[in-house]
């Protein structure tokens, strides 16, 4: 058994982490920003009898993540594993993305990985072991237009934990990356709508519409957080879900330059495009 603490758990990938976590017999710290306000992940652990503790953290506030991070510490004494999951989205272009939303979107899916990383750490390198478990996505080796907020705060996560594992492999601490493909979560369902004078965020959510007709359920990336941890293995990146591996072999197939001029594709021929590219019927759901 180990005790593992999760960011982002009030609902998807960081809900379903926690879940196949503490069924797999870990000792299980959920963490979300208000867990008042989400009451999904303890209305499950009574139903079904799962020992979740439910603490909250935020992971923009520097304070709340030192409290958290104390608390479970002065609890259970140690932290064996760390599961970064906390995000938010966006889609939409750089022109008519407002610059507090990409501050916002780097705060949390970025610095909040920074900030939970920090303060574990001390705690894990004094016992010479542990693991941390960052989800970045797809979109964290694969740029699409229209995801730049999101896509360069998961190219910022990426390049932070090929570092980072490097740094503690001295101490016997693993890093590890999950990229998931489109899986069945809230995380674009929150989204802002924007005045956007480019295509680019509603070919995104046809994309993502088109994939969720055959959905990818939360549960799946939860099942291999949990697999992970129980692998001894040192590698570093994982593709989460089953089209995350061929969706970046096809980025690897491609030029920069290849890539770059599917922006300027009309409608009917970006539909084509995806269509014979990526096997993905978009155009009932461009709007």
């Amino acid at each position: 058994m180990k005790t593992i603490l999760v960011t982002g758990t009030s609902t998807g990938l960081g809900f379903a982490a926690a879940v196949s976590l503490v069924r797999a017999g870990h000792d299980v710290v959920a963490t979300m920003r208000t867990p008042g306000k989400s009451p999904e992940l303890l209305a499950q652990a009574k139903r079904d009898g799962l020992p979740i503790t439910i603490i909250p953290l935020d992971v923009d506030s520097d304070e709340s993540v030192a409290a958290g991070v104390t608390h479970v510490l002065d609890a259970r004494g140690r932290i064996d594993v760390l599961v970064n999951n906390a995000g938010i989205a966006q889609v939409g272009s750089v022109e008519a993305m407002p610059l507090s939303t990409f501050r916002r979107i780097m705060e949390t899916n970025y610095f909040g990985t920074v900030r939970c990383i920090q303060a574990v750490l001390p705690g894990m390198r004094a016992q010479k072991s542990g693991r941390i478990i960052n989800i970045s996505s797809v979109a964290g080796r694969l740029a699409f237009p229209g995801q730049s907020a999101y896509a360069a705060s998961k190219f910022a996560v990426e390049a932070l934990s090929e570092a980072l594992a490097a740094e503690v492999k001295p101490f016997n601490i693993r890093v590890n990356v999950i990229e998931p493909g489109v899986i069945e979560t809230p995380i674009f369902s929150k989204e802002e709508k924007l005045d956007d004078p480019y295509p680019f965020g509603r070919r995104m959510n046809a994309i993502f519409a088109t994939a969720l007709e055959n959905p990818v359920p939360a549960s799946v990336i939860g099942d291999q957080v949990r697999d992970i941890v129980a692998d001894e293995s040192w590698q570093l990146r994982y593709p989460g879900g089953p089209a995350a591996a061929g969706l970046m072999a096809w980025r690897g197939s491609l030029t920069d330059e290849q890539l770059i001029g599917i922006g300027a594709l009309d409608d009917e021929a970006w539909c084509d495009f995806m269509q014979a590219n990526l096997g993905l019927n978009v155009r009932p759901h461009l709007k």
